[in-house]
């Protein structure tokens, strides 16, 4: 059975200083690209977290600590943060790291063209105090700041400067899409996008080395039993994930070992509020039927949860009923309850509607990109069909998917949500203020949805220093959420690896892949 623990508790194998090896994964997600700044989603930044880092960094256990700052401490009465760099880190290149670097990374991560600028809505102005000082000011106390940089990467001003890479291009490229010059304890050496990422050891690399690994080198595999034959094989030491159903199979084997726990993923179905019809549908092409909340109501009463998990996740999951697990913190207990399935309250939500005989629409889902996506979205399908809510599903590769979804090319979408700082205000920010590129919010927001209380609480739940405090605001905003019905969630994904017996490492519940905790015995 599927039981909740503490994802302040990371699943850890202890390492011991051996012979070096090298090491060979595959994950059925190829990093989209090379570029810290381009593309926000858990693949690319887990993934560069081995080659770049940021001002702060996540242990084991998922606590911040110190990386390229030494320390921070608050200004005066909360106008922001003071950051002491660490002295003697170099690039890849060799080239020094210093307090310019992180005001160009600042700019740029920040800029219109990053897919990483919601997280400096906050933000009013970086300042450089010295080579090793740097103040980053908000514009309202953010005691939270701290939390919510530790994917920010810092990259070399002068590299990508020379390399024509000054700002980030996730639509066509640049140099930094293919090539990387980061600090972190491993250096690209090699990117073929879809085929082979090769990583190497950075001799110069500031912190004390765990792993003992000589060249990484990354595989995408798109199909579950290829991956899992791979790994019986030998042909390479580890998978992510390990196809539920045969997980019991893999665990039995005592030539391999599977690795499971809960991630901080909440799968959810999107809707899109903001458009005046739908695309893909062959009777109501001027309506939008899920602009209206009844309708939104009636695909929430519609899905049979437990039943997924049971067949689809084999009881590997947990049903959810916010943006984020009860884990997080800010998870409002009160409404820990997701609607209940009741197809006949469905259909009558639909009939109140205006939609009696029901109507038909197009789905849009990832294959590669969650646990079991495509196999999800075909039983949502089926479910829905039952209240007279007909998907036609379109499932495709995540470099195909995000482009589709920020073109508005969807009626209804599958999304997972890992909220980077492990508070429930990170969804909130992302996924539910209204979109505004000139505040950096609401940047994955595809459906546009729009509460102005939401967008009145953001900032105060951001600001907010009482607990108690931010919680009723929080409370409040999840509330409005559930009301609004912004977002179906249906379950929180488990993390499932394999690997050889051989191999000791951690398991992150971010589902981060940290290289430096890797040991081939």
């Amino acid at each position: 059975m599927f039981r909740s623990i503490s994802l302040a508790v990371a699943v850890t194998v202890s390492a011991s200083a051996l012979v070096a090896e090298e090491f060979r994964w595959a994950e059925t997600t190829d990093p989209q690209t090379m570029d810290p700044h381009a593309v926000n989603s858990a693949a690319v930044l887990g993934f560069l977290n081995n080659v770049y880092e940021g001002l702060v960094r996540r242990g084991k256990d998922m606590t911040i600590e110190p990386a390229l700052a030494t320390r921070w401490e608050p200004i005066g009465d909360g106008e922001g943060w003071r950051f002491t760099l660490r002295e003697g880190v170099t690039f890849h290149d060799g080239s020094a790291f210093t307090a310019e670097d992180v005001l160009f990374s600042y700019e740029r991560a920040s800029s219109e063209a990053a897919d990483t600028r919601s997280w400096f809505a906050p933000v009013s102005e970086v300042k450089v105090v010295d080579d090793y000082t740097i103040d980053i000011m908000t514009s309202a106390p953010n005691p939270i700041f701290p939390d919510s940089i530790a994917n920010w990467m810092m990259m070399d001003s002068g590299w990508a400067e020379a390399s024509s890479a000054e700002r980030p291009d996730k639509d066509n490229g640049n140099f930094a899409t293919l090539n990387a010059n980061g600090t972190g304890a491993f250096q690209l050496t090699t990117r073929e996008p879809g085929l082979r990422t090769v990583l190497e050891p950075f001799d110069g690399w500031w912190d004390e080395a765990e792993h003992n690994i000589t060249r990484a080198e990354l595989t995408p595999i798109q199909n579950p039993a290829t991956a899992v034959a791979a790994l019986l094989s030998g042909d390479v030491d580890f998978i992510n994930p390990v196809p539920i159903q045969d997980t019991a199979r893999l665990a039995a084997n005592d030539q391999v070992k599977v690795i499971q726990g809960i991630e901080a993923r909440v799968i959810m179905l999107g809707f899109p509020h903001e458009a005046e019809a739908l695309k893909y549908s062959g009777e109501t092409t001027n309506t939008n039927p899920f602009a209206d909340v009844r309708v939104r109501q009636a695909v929430a009463h519609a899905i049979n949860v437990p039943a997924i998990l049971q067949t689809i996740m084999r009881g590997n999951a947990e049903e959810v009923s916010q943006l984020v697990s009860p884990a997080m913190r800010g998870f409002s207990g009160d409404l820990a309850a997701r609607p209940a399935f009741d197809p006949d309250k469905a259909r009558a939500l639909l009939a109140e509607a205006g939609y009696p005989d029901g109507f038909s629409f197009g789905l849009k889902c990832p294959n590669d990109r969650y646990l079991n996506d495509e196999a999800v979205c075909q039983a949502v399908t089926g479910m829905l069909a039952q209240v007279g809510v007909r998907a036609t599903l379109d499932a495709m590769p995540v470099q195909n998917y995000w482009p589709e979804l920020r073109a508005d090319n969807y009626d209804m979408y599958l999304l997972g949500w890992s909220p980077g700082t492990f508070d429930a205000e990170h969804p909130v920010r992302f996924l539910a203020s209204t979109p505004n590129e000139e505040k950096k919010l609401g940047s994955w927001n595809f459906g546009g949805f729009s509460n102005a209380r939401v967008d009145e609480l953001l900032p105060m739940i951001q600001s907010e220093i009482d607990d108690s405090k931010r919680q009723m605001m929080l409370d409040e905003t999840a509330k409005i959420l559930q009301d609004e019905v912004a977002y179906v969630p249906l379950y929180v994904q488990p993390l499932v690896w394999g690997t050889q017996a051989n191999i000791e490492l951690t398991q992150r519940p971010d589902n981060f892949f940290i290289l430096r905790w890797v040991t081939v015995n």
